[in-house]
């Protein structure tokens, strides 16, 4: 199957979850997951119209970045180490795993260099799986007052993800717990701006994410395939 018939097979799915869900889908943005496949692959993906391109690991998207930057805009995924903030600050729009103080003290002294304001989305280990990156809930309220200090960080949204051998419904409550922790940061007014997106939902259990909120889901088997 191609890139073109995976991208229109997720838009109608996505479609039909907006419509039986009361969702609008102009609400729900796709983020290309590109990290298992190829340079020319990705290009393809630009080629059809996705514009959002996430990777994990600055390493492996160097190649694709230097030749397909000024086409898309890009989402750091992964873990991020305090020691490579340096290689990605500025050249992606959005970074995903905010998950820590000494990350967040990095990307707001990388970003004042720069003199930019990096997006981030605080990442929440809603399961509590030990295989998880992300803060936990019950620290979540303290981690983002403190990042709430930092003047070159956005806080745009929240970002989590479910355990992987879950069923997609079982994962259900693990992306309304995240929905109603961004509703209660809001009302906690820690910000002084509504906090709206929330990053949560992949190639298994998208159609749960978006039914609980999600605005952002990080799709990469189902819509541009695995290579090698």
């Amino acid at each position: 199957m191609s890139v073109l018939e995976r991208k229109l097979e997720v838009e109608a799915r996505i479609a039909t979850v907006c419509r039986e869900s009361g969702r609008q889908e102009n609400d729900i943005k796709i983020i290309a997951v590109t990290k298992y496949v190829s340079l020319e692959t990705t290009e393809q993906v630009l080629n059809i119209g996705l514009q959002h391109i996430g990777e994990n690991r600055w390493q492996d998207v160097k190649p694709k970045w230097e030749a397909l930057h000024e086409r898309g805009t890009w989402h750091f995924l992964g873990h991020l180490q305090t020691n490579k903030v340096k290689d990605v600050i500025g050249k992606f729009t959005y970074i995903h795993s905010l998950d820590r103080m000494s990350l967040a003290k990095e990307l707001d002294k990388q970003a004042a260099g720069l003199g930019i304001e990096v997006n981030c989305f605080l990442q929440v280990n809603i399961s509590g799986e030990a295989t998880k990156y992300g803060v936990s809930p019950h620290e979540f309220f303290q981690f983002a007052e403190e990042v709430s200090k930092l003047a070159h960080i956005r806080v745009c949204g929240l970002m989590t993800m479910a355990p992987y051998e879950l069923e997609s419904e079982e994962t259900r409550p693990v992306f309304r717990g995240l929905r109603e922790l961004r509703d209660q940061l809001n009302e906690r007014r820690l910000f002084p701006y509504e906090v709206k997106e929330l990053s949560m939902g992949m190639s298994g259990d998208f159609d749960v994410a978006i039914q609980e909120g999600a605005t952002w889901v990080r799709l990469g088997t189902v819509l541009v395939g695995k290579e090698g």
